[in-house]
């Protein structure tokens, strides 16, 4: 199991990284479109190459980054019914929901995606828009993403693995449900406006 730890932690480390790089896409799809919309209205100039690269660079930061969410915890859970379960069963939960949904979900989608990459890279398919971007290197980053989206589902079905026999600490036992943030954070909210007594 050890060996499978160190594995985990090398995916967790390389998921990290990789998700740390490719966020700062977000900084340089907001100064494209900045860049963009002020030229539009400014010269009256516009190119479908500029809003195409937008939509890709989301795209990038969506599906490259979705490991680096599930790595954090991040991802969409039901918060009232998760939270008010025992430890034990959370863990069932996760183990269940990452090899019987994640994992095959993982695969299908690589599977079929391959080959619509493929085609579009042999065919150089290109926009139908005047002046848009190639397609085949925005429909690489589904098969990519959802490789690492994959790798890091195996990371997390060995942690969990691990909290299971009691050699790790759960990272879930003291997290509070986003509905037990908001009420803490309403409680210091009503503390600071309302007057002490004298």
């Amino acid at each position: 199991m050890q060996s499978l730890l160190k594995l985990s932690r090398a995916i967790d480390a390389f998921t990290t990284f990789v998700g740390r790089w490719v966020s700062w896409l977000i900084v340089i799809a907001v100064i494209i479109s900045a860049t963009n919309a002020i030229i539009r209205k400014v010269f009256d100039v516009s190119s479908n190459a500029y809003l195409e690269l937008q939509w890709v660079l989301f795209s990038a930061v969506f599906l490259l980054c979705a490991p680096w969410t599930l790595l954090n915890g991040e991802h969409i859970k039901i918060d009232i019914i998760n939270h008010g379960l025992p430890l034990k069963v959370r863990s069932w939960i996760d183990m269940i929901g990452h090899v019987f949904f994640l994992v095959p979900f993982c695969i299908v989608l690589i599977w079929t995606s391959v080959p619509f990459f493929i085609v579009s890279f042999n065919q150089n398919e290109q926009s139908f828009s005047a002046g848009g971007l190639p397609q085949w290197p925005a429909k690489s980053l589904i098969m990519i993403g959802l490789a690492l989206l994959l790798v890091q589902a195996i990371s997390e079905i060995i942690k969990r693995a691990a909290v299971m026999q009691g050699l790790l600490p759960d990272p879930n036992a003291h997290a509070l449900s986003a509905h037990e943030i908001a009420e803490l954070e309403a409680l210091k909210l009503a503390q600071a406006i309302t007057p002490e007594k004298p």
